[in-house]
């Protein structure tokens, strides 16, 4: 029985520099950074959450090139979606987030489901920062 989602890839332009930009501008902990020869295994994860770890992969095998390329120009473009980040207070974690120099894309803004802002990574992924309300399909009419 599956218990819950544990690893989610990020993909990166420069996994040294992702990893500096996850541990040191977002606060996430790094859990493994290991070298396998024609691969690097780097993964990290927010403190409050290690059940959950994002690896930090370069756009390649098991890709094929074409798909590879695929998404390093998703990234070149700033168009690549990563995740959603949650948070108690929107404008706050934002207020922080972009006074440690994370680029942001969107500030907060009152949504039906609550407070939302993106940001963007040091690899061009969005990273939608949410302070989530309670809503019903009703409030999207």
């Amino acid at each position: 029985m599956i218990s819950n989602v544990s690893l989610v890839t990020v993909y990166v332009n420069d996994i040294d520099e992702a990893k500096a930009f996850y541990t040191d501008k977002l606060g996430f902990v790094l859990k493994e950074d290991i070298n396998l020869g024609e691969f690097r295994w780097c993964t990290v994860y927010q403190a409050d959450h290690p059940e959950l770890r994002l690896a930090l992969m370069l756009p390649g095998p098991p890709l094929d090139e074409e798909a590879a390329d695929v998404i390093r120009r998703s990234l070149a473009k700033g168009s690549m979606h990563g995740f959603g980040i949650a948070t108690d207070d929107c404008h706050k974690t934002f207020q922080e987030l972009v006074a440690n120099g994370v680029e942001y894309i969107q500030e907060p803004s009152d949504r039906p489901y609550g407070v939302e802002a993106v940001l963007r990574d040091n690899s061009g992924n969005w990273l939608v920062l949410v302070e989530e309300k309670p809503y019903s399909p009703e409030d999207f009419a």
